[in-house]
């Protein structure tokens, strides 16, 4: 077989199977008017769309359009040849396991401080990884016996964060960042991340010598934990059990 055969070229589907219709959304910052759909078509050919046509535009204020534009796709994917990224590298586990392997090891209950640091006031997300009531069917970290748990809660600063971690004696810190305009989130991961490890003298046996840093949101997929200077990043659809889980695997089990 030649690996010209062994490719699997695909198209986007819109009406019939095959047809590579697809449809994209976006703002310019023109008045609404003709100049401005034939602006939008432009993009779109340049994106790779022909034929193109603005099947809906509408006028944000006096200076903005809102653009919805139909078109033919003229890129193809060899879905063949596609690397799929190798899965978590540590087990899951149950409850009863973790609350088993913090005690048998650290003899003493896992210390976790939560929080949404800068002004992202949206504390779904941390809530659901650390309240008890959890999420997709699971209880928090607040339910497990052995680990405490410090929810700050939303638009925390950076030093109280810190703060805070030290005067706990944190073992991991999980921050949440929902808010990614201007890519906030990784401006203040970064500024977090710098924090604690000014905060925290290198450990002189090769530790960290600072808390596990761990981090969750909905637009990190387009950076790697060394790019923002924290341990983990969890994306969309993140359970407590898999935070719990890589917390065993990260600060117990080795």
């Amino acid at each position: 077989m030649t690996v010209e055969t062994m490719k699997q070229i695909i198209r986007p589907y819109g009406d019939t199977t095959g047809d590579a219709m697809i449809q994209v959304s976006f703002t310019l910052p023109v008045p609404h008017g003709p100049r401005a759909e034939l602006a939008a078509l432009q993009l779109a050919g340049k994106m790779g769309l022909d034929p193109a046509s603005v099947v809906h535009s509408k006028a944000m204020g006096p200076d903005f359009t809102f653009f919805i534009v139909y078109g033919k796709a003229t890129h193809l994917i060899d879905y063949a040849g596609i690397e799929v990224p190798e899965g978590r590298e540590f087990e899951l586990l149950p409850p009863a396991q973790v609350n088993a392997a913090v005690q048998s090891v650290l003899g003493r209950r896992l210390v976790v401080v939560g929080a949404c640091i800068g002004t992202d006031a949206h504390t779904v997300g941390i809530d659901a990884i650390l309240n008890v009531k959890g999420f997709a069917g699971e209880k928090g970290l607040e339910y497990y016996r052995e680990i405490e748990v410090h929810n700050m809660g939303a638009q925390v600063a950076v030093d109280d964060l810190v703060a805070r971690a030290k005067a706990v004696d944190a073992d991991a810190v999980l921050v949440s960042q929902v808010v990614t305009q201007k890519s906030a989130h990784i401006h203040n991961t970064k500024q977090m991340a710098a924090a604690f490890t000014e905060a925290y003298p290198t450990s002189l046996t090769g530790g960290l010598g600072r808390p596990l840093l761990v981090v969750g949101g909905p637009r990190f997929d387009t950076v790697t934990p060394s790019d923002l200077g924290v341990d983990r990043i969890f994306g969309k659809g993140t359970t407590p059990g898999e935070v719990a889980s890589y917390l065993v695997h990260a600060l117990v089990r080795e």
